[in-house]
């Protein structure tokens, strides 16, 4: 399974590295969102059940990984920013549904409020429409972390928090990564948190009541920072909702140990493929992004 790789040009203000797994035969292509400070690599264990189904399509914003040698990091991207951009892949590349992940989740909410054309369905890992106490906690002490660039406390307070529930291998990889962002980085996530903070975590519920597509939210047993229970607010604010909750799983899901993978996998095919019979052919693409 290799990826077609390109770096395009978003209405020349960005450059977005990409990545597209092609399945032979598949009627459909999935983008997927990344959550905070992640890169394409941070879905390696979804693309593993997706790709057979789906065409898949991953990327890096302009600020993270191979995006960020082809931009100038002169301004904070906004979520609304975020939103443009998934909006012009999802063009690009004529994709159908999209799934995110943990923060991932505002910009693909603020994308799909606007009723995109082409998207009929969604998926929503990790995520809930109010900061609860955990989520407070872990936002103050990463924001604190992170304005000090104290790079080593970056990575224990990932570890120590959403990361706990993960294998060692994982929690060493994450470290690794994290401890070795560039600072403008890091001043980017800051942006977003203390966005977030000053909104009361009111930023995504706001204009959820606009999106008609059907979704599903996925969140774990074990995790006290998206928990299953708020996520099931969003009943309030969005019209057609589903939930699932993967049993002994913190916030990392499908990579913390082989039956959450199992359980992630078998949710989001569930709902995301539908009955024979009725699968159509996507419409033919608008070609909105430039390849370079």
């Amino acid at each position: 399974m290799k990826a077609e790789t390109a770096v395009l040009d978003i209405q020349g203000q960005h450059r977005v590295y990409t990545e597209f797994y092609r399945a032979d035969g598949a009627e459909q292509t999935i983008i997927l969102v990344n959550g905070s400070l992640s890169t394409t690599a941070s879905f390696a264990q979804t693309v593993r059940y997706l790709h057979p189904h789906f065409n898949v399509v991953l990327f890096d914003l302009p600020y993270a990984g191979q995006s960020r040698e082809h931009n100038h990091h002169d301004h904070f991207l906004t979520r609304e920013d975020e939103a443009d951009i998934l909006l012009e892949l999802v063009e690009h590349f004529g994709c159908d549904t999209v799934l995110s992940f943990s923060w991932g989740g505002i910009a693909t909410l603020q994308a799909l409020a606007r009723q995109p054309r082409r998207i009929r369905k969604a998926v929503i890992n990790s995520f809930s429409p109010v900061v609860n106490p955990a989520m407070l906690g872990y936002l103050r002490a990463g924001l604190a972390v992170m304005r000090d660039c104290d790079r080593e406390s970056i990575g224990m307070v990932l570890n120590g928090t959403i990361g706990k529930h993960l294998p060692s291998l994982f929690k060493r990889y994450n470290h690794r990564h994290v401890t070795g962002l560039e600072p403008y980085e890091y001043e980017q996530m800051s942006f977003h948190v203390e966005t977030v903070l000053n909104n009361g975590g009111r930023s995504c519920v706001s204009f959820a009541g606009q999106i008609e597509i059907p979704l599903l939210f996925v969140n774990g047993e074990w995790d006290e920072y998206t928990t299953p229970e708020d996520a099931r607010l969003f009943t309030r604010h969005v019209r057609h909702c589903e939930f699932r909750t993967i049993d002994q799983a913190g916030h990392f899901l499908d990579m913390e140990h082989k039956t959450a993978w199992l359980q992630t996998r078998d949710a989001l095919l569930a709902f995301l493929l539908p009955p024979l019979a009725s699968r159509t052919r996507s419409l033919p693409a608008e070609r909105h992004a430039v390849a370079i």
